[in-house]
């Protein structure tokens, strides 16, 4: 029997990559969730009534009065219960708290009390409850000036912004990736778990990695000077630094691709060099006839580089759960590439005349089993 699953603050930047990873799940069913229900109590309690597991993200964590941020965070809480009491439902309901909790602002108390207010309910209601105590997270896709500092320098280097160190702290951190797979063990019972009172369990995430705000940008200008500017790819090798990039590529303006490549032509015929590296990767190729379409899936770790050096192509870029597509159009009589960003369906299409020939850059090898090149969303 498939878990039913409700998340609040679904497209939010936790929310969404929660929904869309669990959505690659055959053993889930989704209950869509909606801002507008926490104004409408028929339609959260038809929502709460649904739910096996009501995964809390939805809070407020900016505002010009930390008072606002505060009575909205606990109103949210005790609108949520309220509906669960009223329909007379336990779910499992997994709350994200912060580490700020034991911090003197409105938005750490707020949590904490939050929290208490979920750990009251499951005590009294026969309900479970499990606590998230989140550190800073990143990812693809947060909000510059909203969501984390690496999001905010993400977009200004890629933008040719300056970005401002204003406090250059020691930041622990943990990849939106990692954190949605502590979120799927939580919800699967599989979380390490302290007991913090009756049917209520607290899991205490620690960064993966503490970094300096400056190494941060260091990286970052690293990557838009060798990679943005000069289409190198860095080393992939360390796990915070192939995040870091992945998330810096969903930055980059659309508007930077198709690269033309620089074609060395002389009496003999031409050569073009398709990438340089700094990390391991595979090379490949394929040819395609007329009208076809190759693709049509996504990857959630690997980068990716398609090169056309015969034929004309369509390549096409959609982000997973929209539906804008992004069109570049290359012509192998002047050769161009185009890198795929993760979470992003791509294909290429031959729109000419003759056979296609492109060629390919990944940089993990080709494996069969591995699902992370295989996730349709066609």
């Amino acid at each position: 029997m498939k878990k039913r699953i409700g998340i609040t603050g679904q497209a939010g930047f936790v929310g969404n990559h929660l929904y869309t990873t669990l959505s690659l799940s055959d053993t889930v069913t989704l209950i869509p969730f909606e801002r507008i229900f926490f104004d409408n109590s028929a339609l959260l309690k038809n929502f709460v009534v649904q739910c096996d597991v009501i995964v809390h993200l939805a809070a407020m964590n900016r505002h010009k009065d930390a008072q606002v941020i505060y009575n909205t965070n606990l109103e949210l809480v005790s609108k949520l219960i309220v509906a669960c009491n009223d329909q007379k439902v336990k779910p499992h309901i997994i709350f994200s708290s912060s580490s700020q909790e034991e911090r003197d602002n409105l938005y750490g108390k707020s949590k904490k009390e939050g929290k208490e207010k979920f750990m009251e309910w499951a005590s009294k209601n026969g309900g479970e409850f499990t606590s998230l105590t989140i550190p800073n997270v990143f990812g693809p896709f947060g909000k510059p000036n909203y969501n984390s500092v690496v999001a905010t320098f993400c977009h200004k280097v890629a933008h040719n912004e300056e970005p401002t160190i204003i406090n250059d702290s020691e930041v622990g951190l943990i990849y939106i990736n990692e954190l949605v797979q502590v979120f799927i063990d939580a919800i699967n019972h599989k979380a390490d778990t302290i007991q913090i009172g009756k049917n209520s369990y607290e899991v205490n995430i620690l960064p993966s990695s503490k970094k300096k705000v400056s190494e941060i940008l260091n990286l970052l200008l690293g990557y838009k000077n060798r990679y943005m500017e000069n289409g190198v790819f860095p080393n992939l090798e360390d796990a915070f630094e192939k995040a870091l990039f992945n998330t810096f590529r969903c930055y980059i303006p659309k508007s930077h691709y198709p690269v033309k490549y620089t074609k060395h032509t002389d009496n003999r015929g031409s050569f073009v060099e398709i990438a340089r590296t700094q990390t391991s990767g595979q090379f490949s190729y394929s040819t395609t006839v007329p009208g076809i379409t190759r693709g049509n899936h996504f990857h959630t770790r690997k980068a990716e580089r398609f090169a056309v050096i015969s034929g004309k192509a369509l390549i096409q870029l959609r982000k997973i759960g929209t539906g804008k597509v992004i069109d570049y159009y290359l012509d192998g009589k002047e050769p161009a590439y185009v890198d795929m960003p993760i979470w992003h369906t791509h294909n290429i299409k031959n729109i000419g005349d003759e056979e296609l020939i492109t060629l390919f850059w990944i940089n993990e090898p080709y494996d069969p089993e591995d699902a992370d090149t295989y996730f349709e969303d066609v």
